[in-house]
């Protein structure tokens, strides 16, 4: 009952967070879904990639269910699996980010919660894991990587929200007053004596 429970909750917000990151492209240029938007070169489209290609990998041969189509290359030393090439449309990248869910679902819905699985690329005695364990990783992924994509999208145009039903129209007046006053917050606090600089302590 309580695996039942807990394997519905975690896949619906799984679902949840999956939608709310690809909304974060709606409505975007090409340039502005793919370019570098952080000293990192961070992007919209590219954390669609990743996390479609984290999906396709941790529900695939992880659970030796491997992914029907060739994935694309990830932690990789040039993050290629972080960024669009030019090559590469959203269209495509959303596609593959949808079929990876197809894929990942079917796993989710096939197997126990306590299905062992194992994971390559993590270390010894780690690697030995199950679906609840992929499950809570990969949530925790796809929302650190939503909250990357809100912030990114926020710089870009204002917008803000996890989803189109809770966007409110954006008050520039609201917001400047409100910026202002943490600022003047944040410009008036008295350091406390950890945050120091050593030499004035």
């Amino acid at each position: 009952m309580i695996d039942e429970f807990a394997k519905d909750n975690l896949h619906g917000r799984l679902r949840r967070d999956r939608e709310a990151l690809l909304w974060k492209l709606d409505g975007l240029s090409a340039y502005d879904a793919r370019r570098p938007l952080t000293v990192t070169g961070t992007n919209l489209l590219g954390l669609v990639k990743h996390v479609a290609t984290v999906e396709a990998r941790y529900f695939g041969e992880v659970f030796d269910r491997p992914s029907p189509e060739p994935l694309p290359r990830w932690q990789e030393s040039d993050g290629s699996d972080l960024w669009a090439t030019a090559d590469e449309t959203r269209h495509q990248i959303i596609a593959f980010y949808r079929r990876a869910w197809e894929h990942s679902d079917a796993t989710i819905d096939e197997l126990p919660l306590d299905a062992p699985g194992r994971v390559p690329w993590w270390p010894e005695p780690y690697s030995a894991t199950n679906l609840f364990a992929v499950m809570v990783h990969v949530l925790g992924e796809t929302n650190r990587h939503a909250g990357h994509a809100d912030i990114l999208r926020e710089s870009l145009d204002g917008r803000t929200g996890a989803r189109a039903e809770h966007e409110k129209p954006i008050d520039e007046q609201s917001r400047a007053a409100h910026r202002a006053k943490v600022e003047r917050a944040a410009g008036s606090a008295a350091p406390t004596e950890a945050e120091k600089p050593p030499s004035a302590r």
